[in-house]
Parts: structure tokens; C-alpha cells; sequence
């Protein structure tokens, strides 16, 4: 079997490379560093490639699902942990295998915590290479499946603020993702979600596949562009995902409202403005437009290099902004879906489905 004992060194490469990946969403890279150092120091969680897992092992996705930027949200390691319980109790599935729903800061290492606490693998083909904003596209295409009855669990909320919860949901993909989305405003922003069991062979048609060493490779080479300078580790990531540097410069303006657990707002660094959606979702000069997701846009501190995340930005800071082109990324079924892409267009009022 093709497997990748895990270790702090990739998970620092992970971590950034998934915050570059996440494209301002999938959460920040330092609550993704402790889940990870979390799950290094209890087990030895692997990464396994998809193709060495046989086609009905049950394979499970693990989220977060909330708005970055919530000022109450709280989640634990164990609340992750949790999650997968509640749902093999409530359904006597054996878990074989655990994904991720996206990449990002957080999101590359769900599943690790899991992983090592339960003994079982990492797979190497995440719900989607990139993030994105709601459940339902990362769910592989399981939303247009006649008939599939998904189960999610969500865990999570302060309990010293009484926002404590747990939740298990069985339905439809559509209204067992909005279940948990409510879940999480009522947790006060954040909830560990594991959803949609499904078996590999599934998984090794949907899914983005080697989406995790992706992240890997680009955390790589961004750290050794940063061992020269900020500027050549932000080239080093365009470079490696044949992408263009568009530009450098301080946000002029910036608006962020979290509602119905989402961020949502905008970002004018001179004439270029960007929309996001907890990820970036346009990116215009004017009256053109240079990226639509499911293309790539992510921004980085202009100082010290760092990926930002739409949650973390500041009005007033230095910014590089980069973007490269969807058939550049390792996309799952989701990113294929024109209904869930057409959902973008009244939450940041800007067209979408024309530029697809």
C-alpha cells in the first residue's frame, strides 16, 4: 500500500499550502496547525492513496462548517472525534477511511485528529481541491444521486457560553446541509461535521483525487521561496500553479458581514476589486473580469508573505493577490455543478454562470 506517515513537517507544508488552496476560505492556518500537532503527539495518522483502497471500503468526510470570522465560534479536538461516534451510533457504519471536505489553513488536516484517535486512514482524495462555500459542494455530486440518503453529524459551541451542541441529521444532501449550517449559527459560528458515507470506489470517481499532496507540494515550495523572500515564495506558488500575479497593494476598502453563518463581502485594493463568499469569488479590474470561481484567488500579506484569508484581512494592509485558472486545480464532481455555481450569484451580485 502507498502510504505517507505523517509528520510536523508536512503538516507545516499542508497547512500553508492548504490556506493558498482554500482561495480566502477553508479557514486559518493556525487552528489547522494545532488539529494537526494535535493528531501527530496522539497517533501516526498516514495518508493513503485512494487507488490502494479497496472499491467498498465506507469512506467518510470531515468538515467544519461556520463563518471564519464568528466571534463565539469553538471547536475542540474531540468535538471532531465526536462527530464520527455520534454517526457509526447512529447508523452502525464501520468507517474505513476519512476525507476531507476541501483544502485549507484548517481544512487540509480534517480528518487527521480522527484518524489518529480511531486508527484509520487518510485518503488522499478530498470532496474538493480547493474550498468552497457550502456543504453541498463538496459532496461530490451526491445532490444530483436519485435517492441518496445522506447522514451527517455536527459537534461544537462553547459550553461555558451555553452554545454546546450536538446534532445527527439523515436526508437529503440539500436539506441535511442546511440542517447543519443552522446547527453551526446556534453552536455561535463553528461545528465538527462528519457527512455523506459513501464507498471508495465512488470516492475514486468524484473526488479531487491526490488533493492533499497537492496542498503538500504547494506549502512546499512556498516555504522555499520564503527562505529567500516573501516576493519569491508568493512567484514560486504562481509559478507552480501556472498562475499570474495580478496585483500588489493596500486594501483600500473592506466590508465582511457574517450572516446565516457565511462571510460575505468585498475588497477594492485600487482599481481591482474582489467579492467573496467565505472564499473569493470574482475578481474584476473594472468592467473586466480576470477570475470566477471555481477559479483560484487567494491574497497574501505583502510583508511577510503569508497567505490571508478573506476573514483575516485588514483595511490599510499591504496585499499581493494571485489567481490561476480552475483547470489548474484538483477539482471534485461538485465544481462541475452549474445549479450550486448559480447560487453564488445573488449572495455577492456579480454574474457567474456566463464566465464558466
Amino acid at each position: 500500500m502507498n502510504k505517507v506517515k505523517l509528520n510536523e513537517k508536512l503538516l507545516n507544508y499542508a497547512v500553508v499550502g492548504g490556506t493558498i488552496l482554500g482561495g480566502g476560505g477553508g479557514g486559518a492556518k493556525e487552528p489547522g496547525l494545532v488539529a494537526g500537532k494535535v493528531a501527530l503527539d496522539y497517533g501516526e495518522p498516514v495518508l493513503v492513496d485512494i487507488q490502494d483502497i479497496p472499491d467498498d471500503t465506507i469512506i467518510l468526510t470531515a468538515s467544519a462548517v461556520g463563518a471564519p470570522a464568528a466571534p463565539d465560534k469553538y471547536v475542540v479536538p474531540k468535538d471532531y472525534v465526536r462527530a464520527i461516534k455520534i454517526l457509526e451510533d447512529n447508523t452502525g457504519i464501520k468507517v474505513g477511511g476519512i476525507i476531507t471536505n476541501e483544502n485549507g489553513g484548517s481544512a487540509t488536516v480534517n480528518g487527521w485528529i480522527q484518524a489518529a484517535v480511531l486508527n484509520i486512514p487518510v485518503i488522499d482524495a478530498p470532496c474538493n481541491g480547493r474550498a468552497h462555500p457550502t456543504g453541498t459542494m463538496g459532496s461530490m455530486g451526491l445532490n444530483n444521486l436519485e435517492g441518496y440518503v445522506t447522514y451527517q453529524s455536527a459537534v461544537g459551541g462553547n459550553p461555558a457560553l451555553g452554545n454546546y451542541i450536538e446534532a445527527f441529521f439523515k436526508g437529503s444532501i440539500e436539506n441535511t446541509a442546511k440542517l447543519v449550517r443552522q446547527t453551526s449559527v446556534a453552536a455561535g459560528g463553528l461545528v465538527a461535521v462528519a457527512r455523506n458515507p459513501v464507498s471508495a470506489s465512488y470516492v475514486k470517481e468524484n473526488g479531487a483525487i491526490n488533493g492533499v499532496s497537492h496542498a503538500i507540494e504547494v506549502g512546499r515550495v512556498f516555504y522555499e521561496g520564503l527562505e529567500k523572500s516573501p516576493e519569491v515564495a508568493v512567484e514560486n506558488v504562481g509559478n507552480f500553479l501556472n498562475g499570474t500575479l495580478v496585483v500588489q497593494g493596500k486594501i483600500d476598502e473592506l466590508s465582511l458581514a457574517t450572516t446565516g453563518g457565511f462571510d460575505v463581502g468585498k475588497v477594492v485594493i485600487g482599481s481591482y476589486e474582489l467579492t467573496f463568499w467565505n472564499e473569493y469569488m470574482t475578481l474584476e479590474r473594472g468592467s473586466e473580469r480576470i477570475a470566477t470561481f471555481p477559479d483560484l484567488i487567494m491574497t497574501f500579506d505583502r510583508e511577510s508573505g503569508m497567505p490571508v484569508t478573506s476573514a483575516e484581512i485588514c483595511k490599510g494592509q499591504e496585499v499581493i493577490v494571485i489567481q490561476t485558472n480552475q483547470s489548474n486545480l484538483k477539482l471534485g464532481s461538485g465544481m462541475r455543478d452549474l445549479k450550486l455555481m448559480a447560487e453564488i450569484e445573488p449572495i455577492v451580485g456579480k454574474e457567474i454562470l456566463k464566465y464558466l
